[in-house]
């Protein structure tokens, strides 16, 4: 372990991923449909200097392009969008229901307000890629975007949808990533 120097004034301890094993994309097992759309995750971009995350129940994980890849969705107005638009990479974390907590305060403040970078229920971690991942995930993915565009409404082939998501017409950002990396985290073999 390390200590980094983050922001101005505050010191984030950032980790490496020893307690996490790589696996291949093969590997992956879960339903991921339920992972996000029930369970959720956090999108996060950035690096050890500055990043940022947020909860999301939007996305999939699939094969595009002949290549493993999952697609997340940034609203403008969040603060990640300005990470992700800058970022070569992101990943998706997941969390078990304990961890569950840290989701719903994510996905309710912004980092415009909010210092999540030094928030005491995540952990940072850095990948290979110098990503920004977290110590308290059971999984994560991490991915290098290949393309992004703006949903448009003239695009949209059904309106309700589209009324119903975007009232305001503040549409999402669409992110493709290829999965570069999958960690999961390993299982202490000792007993409490």
């Amino acid at each position: 372990m390390s200590i980094i120097t983050v922001g101005c004034s505050a010191q984030t301890q950032i980790s490496d991923l020893e307690d996490f094993q790589e696996i291949s994309w093969k590997e992956l097992n879960q339903n991921a449909i339920s992972m996000i759309g029930q369970d959720w995750m956090l999108i996060s971009a950035g690096n050890s200097a500055d990043y940022n995350m947020m909860t999301a129940s939007w996305g999939t994980i699939g094969w595009l392009w002949e290549r493993p890849v999952s697609t997340i969705y940034v609203r403008p107005q969040r603060h990640t969008h300005n990470y992700t638009e800058r970022a070569e990479y992101y990943t998706l974390t997941f969390y078990d229901d304990p961890d569950k907590e840290v989701l719903r305060l994510m996905g309710t403040v912004s980092g415009k307000n909010f210092d999540k970078m030094n928030y005491e229920g995540l952990t940072p971690l850095v990948t290979p890629n110098g990503s920004i991942a977290f110590e308290e995930a059971y999984l994560i993915i991490e991915c290098k975007k290949l393309y992004s565009s703006v949903l448009k409404e003239s695009e949209f082939n059904v309106t309700e949808p589209m009324n119903d998501m975007y009232p305001e017409r503040d549409f999402h950002t669409v992110y493709i990533g290829e999965i570069t990396g999958v960690w999961t985290k390993i299982k202490s073999d000792t007993l409490e």
